[in-house]
């Protein structure tokens, strides 16, 4: 006497906005009729904080920071007990995407050390001889787009220079080949739906290039004014240049930010989502050159 249990939204994209109505059917289907003691709809939206292995036991006040954020939290009684009838049963929904209290509600994002995640929670509750039966339904939380000028309509390009004698951090510099790498990012300041673009040339290197690559990192921090845990992770990387690339030649940079993974850049007292990119240059000897360029990521 199996129950399948489905939830399918209205929207085939799953993306809504704060006010917006959520609206969507629950689907059962079971061979015969069943008894149940009520079916409840949860809605929930969680900022869930992680902290990395290398702090645990650093710093006791992160234990208190890391707490999960509830953003959305409410159930609705659906159904009152009874029976489902044998076959198929649709019931419609209507569940209204409003913030708990003063909280504000951040965009949908996967990170390593920060997840903000909005679920649909469906519980078909049965007497203590039968299973209750759940289903777990994740929708996506977005800014509404806003009509107004872009910072990005006045950001300036930012343009690189690549020498030996520029980088840091290097304690055998007699092994560095002589190279001279240039460059520009057409905006530091992105849309999280246009991509990053630029591009780069190589105007001289007496190495051999094995690789130019680009790379999307996250910059994650955690805690509290006691305390806070701050850890850069890869998301993609994209080779942009294979082999010993032509000098003087122009390699377009261009990058799509992956949804999900990427958010606008949000900064509260609890915990930071920041965003940079690396540009890459691999030599024949596996020596590898790195140029930073941290990133705004904005949804308007």
């Amino acid at each position: 006497m199996s129950i399948n249990l489905d939830i399918r939204l209205k929207r085939a994209n799953k993306i809504y906005h704060e006010g917006e109505k959520i609206v969507g059917l629950i689907l059962l289907q079971t061979n015969s009729d069943v008894k149940h003691d009520g079916i409840f709809l949860t809605m929930e939206g969680t900022v869930n904080l992680q902290l990395s292995s290398k702090n645990i036991g650093i710093f006791e006040a992160f234990y208190n920071s890391v707490k999960p954020i509830q953003l959305v939290q409410y159930t609705v009684d659906v159904v009152p007990a009874g029976k489902i009838p044998s076959g198929k049963t649709e019931i419609p929904f209507e569940l209204p995407l409003i913030p708990r209290g003063s909280k504000i509600l951040y965009e949908s994002y996967h990170g390593v050390f920060v997840n903000i995640q909005y679920v649909i929670k469906c519980d078909i509750k049965r007497n203590f001889l039968a299973k209750d039966v759940c289903k777990t339904f994740e929708f996506m939380v977005e800014d509404k787009p806003v009509p107004s000028k872009s910072i990005r309509d006045i950001c300036k390009p930012v343009c690189f220079k690549i020498k030996p004698e520029s980088l840091q951090n290097i304690r055998d510099k007699k092994n560095i080949p002589v190279f001279c790498i240039t460059g520009k990012i057409d905006t530091v300041v992105c849309k999280l739906f246009e991509p990053l673009t630029g591009e780069v040339v190589i105007e001289k290197c007496e190495s051999v290039i094995k690789s130019i690559e680009l790379q999307l990192v996250r910059v994650e921090t955690c805690g509290c004014a006691e305390g806070y845990s701050r850890d850069a992770t890869e998301i993609q990387n994209i080779q942009i240049g294979e082999g010993n690339v032509s000098i003087g030649v122009p390699i377009p940079i261009y990058m799509i930010f992956p949804r999900l993974f990427t958010c606008p850049t949000l900064s509260t007292s609890n915990f930071k989502i920041e965003f940079e990119v690396n540009l890459i240059v691999v030599f024949e000897d596996d020596y590898l050159v790195t140029e930073n360029f941290p990133i705004v990521l904005s949804r308007h």
